[in-house]
């Protein structure tokens, strides 16, 4: 970890418990980068909230800070109380694709509507990756998964898409390729008080690079670059263009 980094992390729990090449590392690297870039020395002001999965482990224990570990797809529930007795706190939810677009969607997309000022950042590795590699509500079609052992048949929802049309002040997706955008992103989110989110894909090399046959995490890394496309460009290209893309940049800024 970055020596920057230190001061946001419980030393007792360094090394993390997350499989080689997890993208939650890289997620982690861009968070703490943008707080020591907007001049915090400490997480005293910031509550983080997560679900159950691999990303909820992302903030709890490993952040230095008041942390929420929560049952399954409640993050944001338990964030929205918080936020509303406590304005003056940073509420960061950091939890994953099932968590947030399968069990706890519904509470996303409440908390969408009431434009409450918590931020939310999804990882999205596209598979349950810590229960043994089933398919999630993000999964690319055709992928094969440990329950899905012919390919997935069902289109993948697109909840970057989903908070943009409900009009949130700020969305953006990018991937674990994309650092130095994800960043950026973050630091702007990090100081409103207005409902954000963030979409994350990482990479899951133990379940998902696996079953698709990706020898090292790098080569997940070198598919992010290969198949995203700017969502300036992605206006212009029909559906059928885009099958198997991911559109990365922001979806909609009205924070600044």
């Amino acid at each position: 970890m970055k020596h920057y980094a230190i001061k946001y992390l419980r030393e007792e729990v360094i090394p993390t418990p997350f499989c080689s090449g997890c993208g939650n590392g890289m997620v982690i690297n861009a968070l703490f980068k943008a707080l020591t870039e907007l001049g915090y020395e400490d997480l005293r002001n910031f509550v983080f909230c997560s679900g159950i999965g691999c990303a909820a482990w992302i903030p709890s224990p490993h952040f230095k800070a008041d942390t929420i570990h929560t049952l399954h797809g409640r993050a944001i529930p338990v964030a929205t109380g918080i936020k509303m007795m406590r304005p003056e706190l940073n509420v960061i939810v950091i939890s994953g694709d099932g968590d947030l677009a399968g069990i706890g969607l519904s509470h996303l997309i409440h908390a969408a509507r009431r434009k409450l000022g918590i931020k939310v950042i999804m990882v999205n590795n596209m598979i349950y990756g810590m229960t043994g590699g089933q398919v999630s509500p993000t999964t690319p079609r055709g992928i094969k998964t440990t329950t899905t052992p012919y390919g997935n048949i069902e289109k993948p929802l697109d909840v970057a898409s989903i908070m943009a049309t409900m009009k949130v002040p700020y969305v953006a997706k990018w991937t674990t390729y994309h650092m130095m955008p994800l960043k950026n992103s973050l630091k702007k989110i990090i100081n409103t008080d207005k409902f954000s989110f963030i979409e994350v894909i990482s990479q899951c090399p133990t379940n998902y690079g696996r079953n698709l046959g990706f020898r090292k995490p790098f080569e997940m890394l070198k598919w992010f670059k290969e198949n995203s496309i700017p969502i300036s460009k992605a206006k212009n290209m029909k559906e059928e263009e885009l099958e198997g893309k991911i559109i990365v940049g922001e979806y909609l800024n009205q924070i600044e």
